[in-house]
């Protein structure tokens, strides 16, 4: 344990909050939701959702079957007509009055993620800010769902597009935010008039049944969601994605998974949305703000304890200011208390499980083995828990892992470079394209990195670009479609001409 790190790991359960913490886990329905009712997996199997602090079982919840599976479908389709029909208004009304539930229920949202990720409720808070804001902001395009009217070139016909819904959804949710995850895709397809099936992550589906709880009491009618959590993944979707009442597929996840689902949906042409993995670089040239720099950089990298998709997965500095970028950073992430989410000093949660925690490791081993230096950090703490001290490395080759894979942990791999050409060079040199960040006081350099970059975001002097009214979303292997902005409810309509003729007879 490196001894200027602040952990405070063994006082894992304030006394204050653990019955808040049963009374909430009490009150959660156990089972999958289908046709708007809550009931036990046809088997009869459950699997434990545990604690990432601890390791212990928070709650043993249904473990859907693929039988599960074809029922929420069942359910979905048989309610797709009628939900289709049902006015803009009323459909935008729905996600208004969940948007005012979720606010009111805030802390136990956050408190919820975070016992079963393990995120500090801090940022547990402010995820359920981020999520509910889907909500509203699809309420209020529910309503400006729009086509035209108009006269052919030629003048002999007239030409009429509409917009339809897609039909019912599949939606395969990630672990690292429960809620924002779930929203981002449920809120535009409630808005467009699509009914779905959700499939959450295994290890965090506490979140998605307490959002169930929140749409039923928002008067989201029956069959319209469905939950479908599973520890037999494959053999649940898998049924789903190969039957032709399913209309759309919409996953977040790594970039292996979605190009094996994107290859099962070719079967019957399902349209896709496909969020995926990221490799973002995050430059500071010699002329930036460098306390700016430094802020952006703990933003992008520390958000979720580095466990997201747009974490800052490499620190590209400039040659004149590495040192002093380094020496700024280190200074700054010795001071984020590692702790459980709970404990109010706490910066620094655990990473969501084992599995995750000896990756995030064995990249750090490698890069070391590479020649690489370790400025602060660089070992898991030990006890009870998957915390691992947040860590820098420097001096890395070109060709250590860490530089080329997805980290999802606390780890900040710094490189130099001497040009702006280098820079770029550098940022581009992988198979993703999610986002990029840059900070330089110079506007033109921002606006040619704005073009040069092979990203989807960019964030310009800013560590943080998502906003539920902009579109996310990358190119290469980073994914297809857009969730959030204007974008997002195009993603769950399709549209219709309508060709008429000339009304004039002529």
């Amino acid at each position: 344990m490196s001894d200027s790190m602040r952990v405070s790991i063994g006082d894992l359960a304030d006394s204050s909050r653990v019955d808040d913490e049963r009374a909430l886990l009490a009150s959660l329905p156990t089972g999958v939701f289908v046709g708007g009712e809550w009931r036990a997996s046809s088997d009869g199997a459950t699997f434990a959702v545990t604690d990432p602090s601890t390791g212990e079982t928070l709650l043993d919840i249904a473990d859907a079957t693929p039988d599960d599976g074809e029922a929420a479908l069942a359910a979905a389709h048989g309610a797709q007509r009628e939900w289709a029909r049902t006015a803009p208004r009323e459909r935008a009304e729905i996600l208004r009055r969940a948007f005012d539930l979720v606010t009111a229920r805030a802390d136990d949202f956050a408190l919820l993620m975070t016992l079963e990720m393990g995120k500090p409720l801090a940022e547990a808070r402010g995820e359920v800010a981020y999520g509910a804001e889907f909500l509203r902001w699809f309420s209020e395009e529910a309503s400006r769902i729009s086509g035209r009217y108009a006269t052919a070139p030629d003048g002999r016909s007239r030409l009429l597009v509409t917009k339809r819904p897609v039909g019912p959804s599949l939606f395969i949710t990630p672990w690292n935010f429960p809620l924002a995850m779930a929203t981002r895709k449920i809120a535009p397809a409630i808005a467009a008039g699509c009914t779905m099936v959700l499939k959450p992550a295994a290890l965090t589906p506490l979140t998605s049944l307490l959002f169930a709880t929140v749409l039923e009491e928002a008067g989201l009618p029956a069959g319209v969601l469905n939950i479908v959590q599973t520890t037999r993944a494959g053999a649940v979707t898998g049924p789903l994605i190969r039957d032709p009442r399913l209309k759309k597929l919409s996953f977040t996840g790594s970039t292996g998974v979605g190009t094996r689902l994107i290859a099962d949906a070719a079967e019957q042409v399902l349209r896709v949305s496909m969020e995926l993995g990221g490799n973002a670089p995050l430059l500071v040239f010699d002329d930036a703000d460098l306390d700016q720099a430094v802020d952006g950089a703990m933003l992008a990298k520390l958000r979720n304890g580095g466990e997201a998709c747009t974490a800052a997965n490499r620190l590209i500095v400039h040659e004149a200011v590495l040192d002093e970028f380094t020496d700024r950073l280190v200074a700054r992430m010795r001071t984020h208390t590692i702790a459980r989410g709970t404990a109010p000093d706490s910066k620094i949660g655990p990473l969501v499980d084992e599995g995750t925690r000896t990756k995030v490791h064995e990249l750090v081993e490698d890069a070391v083995a590479s020649g690489a230096t370790i400025a602060l950090g660089g070992r898991a703490v030990p006890g009870s828990g998957w915390f691992y001290e947040p860590t820098v490395l420097t001096g890395l080759a070109p060709d250590a892992r860490i530089l080329h894979e997805e980290i999802f942990g606390p780890v900040a791999p710094i490189v130099s470079f001497a040009t702006e050409e280098e820079a770029v060079e550098l940022a581009n040199d992988t198979e993703f394209g999610l986002v990029a960040y840059a900070f330089t006081k110079d506007l033109a350099r921002g606006l040619r990195l704005s073009e040069e970059l092979d990203v989807g975001m960019f964030g310009l002097n800013t560590g943080i670009v998502s906003n539920p009214a902009a579109p996310f979303g990358g190119v290469k292997q980073s994914g297809l479609g857009r969730e959030g902005g204007f974008e997002g409810i195009e993603e769950y309509l399709e549209t219709r001409y309508v060709g008429i003729a000339d009304p004039f007879g002529v």
